[in-house]
């Protein structure tokens, strides 16, 4: 029997749903995989390594490869005449966007973890092409999305830090991250522009978000139940509360 590359039944077998369209399967082998239903197919991308799988220059990813090739000349003591030309930028520019795509839908799947790993990298990719690209025009032309990872990578962080209840860590990454991009340089581009101006406005919204979901401290909820009180007049509920807190106040830091 002819064996045929038509996927129609794995595309009946899965229906397209825009709000069921990303899932996590297991690959043939047990390895994890990811896979993204379109209206007229599926992508897949591989959870660990590069997106798609492949190896360029028997790496990694081209990345790996142009690090390594960089750790070399420094260990020769020749970093000054190592560059970037710009078919090479290419290449990374390129591996930049599969790695864009999937954490994006891990973004979406709440895959923190490996959003953070992902977007991580992808910075230190922007660092690495702006140091060492030869031409101007490849030393800038990531920057325009630089507020955009940095914001994705900060949510990110951040939300790992709220799941284990670290809700002062998390805001703390979140504010962090703010000021990384109101001190970016200026870039003339709109892309940069509009990025800039969304990203710090969805992280000072997650910042709300936060300090209102946080659980408050002993300390934080005498000093409501205070000003509950006072408002309702309730003078000696009020002065029993006020006792309170000076006690809370006056313990150790770690006790509070």
């Amino acid at each position: 029997m002819k064996k045929t590359s038509d996927i129609r039944e794995l595309l009946r077998e899965w229906p397209y749903d825009p709000e069921k369209s990303i899932r996590v399967i297991a690959g043939d082998d047990g390895r994890e995989v990811l896979q993204v239903r379109t209206p007229v197919g599926i992508e897949q991308f591989e959870l660990e390594g590069r997106p798609d799988g492949l190896r360029p220059h028997n790496k990694e990813s081209a990345f790996d490869f142009y690090l390594s090739r960089l750790a070399r000349v420094k260990a020769a003591g020749e970093e000054t005449a190592f560059h970037l030309n710009h078919t090479e930028c290419v290449e990374l520019f390129e591996e930049g966007v599969l790695y864009y795509f999937r954490y994006l839908h891990l973004f979406q799947l709440e895959d923190w973890a490996r959003t953070a790993r992902d977007t991580t990298r992808n910075l230190r990719l922007f660092d690495f092409v702006r140091q060492y690209a030869h031409r101007k025009e490849d030393r800038q032309h990531l920057e325009q999305w630089r507020p955009y990872i940095l914001r994705i990578n900060g949510v990110s962080r951040a939300m790992l830090a709220v799941a284990e209840q670290a809700h002062d860590r998390a805001l703390q990454i979140l504010r962090e991250t703010i000021g990384k991009i109101e001190a970016l340089d200026e870039v003339d581009n709109q892309t940069f522009h509009v990025e800039r101006d969304r990203s710090l406005q969805t992280l000072r919204e997650t910042v709300e978000q936060i300090e209102k979901s946080k659980p408050l401290t002993e300390l934080e909820k005498l000093e409501k139940q205070l000003r509950e009180a006072v408002d309702a007049q309730a003078f000696e509920n009020a002065a029993e509360l006020r006792d309170k807190i000076r006690a809370v106040r006056s313990r150790p830091a770690r006790m509070k």
